[in-house]
């Protein structure tokens, strides 16, 4: 049973299926019978963990395992002490109460450029957050930025539990091998 994880790039649908001129993630390569753990949307890039092994992906998804997910979101502005304060004791949002979550200041991490780029304005600086969920709702990253006033610029999952995207570049993938599998099956 492959279980493997691939670097989402921007634009690429979570799925196998092309909408609306996006590639789909039938256009990588991928192993026949694996299928996402979790979603991305389109325009956020970064780890998508997909697997054949049925109770591997509920575990991964379903929010009462409670395994973290860790982002790095670019926003307009200098992100506050407050803000991330508020984002640390969880928001209540239009579907309710979000969990408490990790959230710290991120030094630029130095990630390849976006195609296309971000959008850039000369008297709004930008800054980067990690924030580190339990919970995934849709677009929840982009919300509770949203709410505590730091719109989100760019989106990279850069961890589901232990495993980390860390040298595949965009649209690379690779297997997983047991011990890592077995890592994401512990309690984190």
């Amino acid at each position: 049973m492959p279980t493997i994880i691939f670097n989402k790039p921007y634009g690429a649908l979570s799925q196998f299926t092309s909408e609306h001129g996006h590639p789909s993630l039938a256009d990588f390569g991928l192993p026949k019978g694996v299928y996402p753990a979790g979603r991305l949307d389109h325009d956020s890039e970064g780890l998508l963990l997909l697997t054949s092994d049925g109770a591997l992906q509920a575990h991964i998804s379903d929010p009462r395992h409670k395994t973290p997910k860790t982002y790095w979101a670019q926003v307009e502005r200098e992100i506050t002490d407050t803000a991330l304060a508020l984002l640390r004791g969880g928001l209540t949002l239009k579907d309710g109460p979000t969990l408490p979550c990790g959230a710290r200041r991120l030094d630029d991490p130095g990630l390849p450029p976006r195609n296309p780029p971000i959008r850039f304005r000369k008297t709004v600086p930008t800054s980067w957050v990690e924030l580190v969920l339990k919970e995934g709702r849709n677009r929840q990253v982009r919300r509770m930025l949203a709410c505590v006033g730091f719109p989100v610029l760019r989106l990279v999952r850069r961890a589901i539990g232990p495993l980390t995207g860390a040298g595949l570049e965009p649209g690379q993938w690779r297997e997983l091998d047991g011990r890592e599998i077995e890592s994401l099956k512990c309690k984190i």
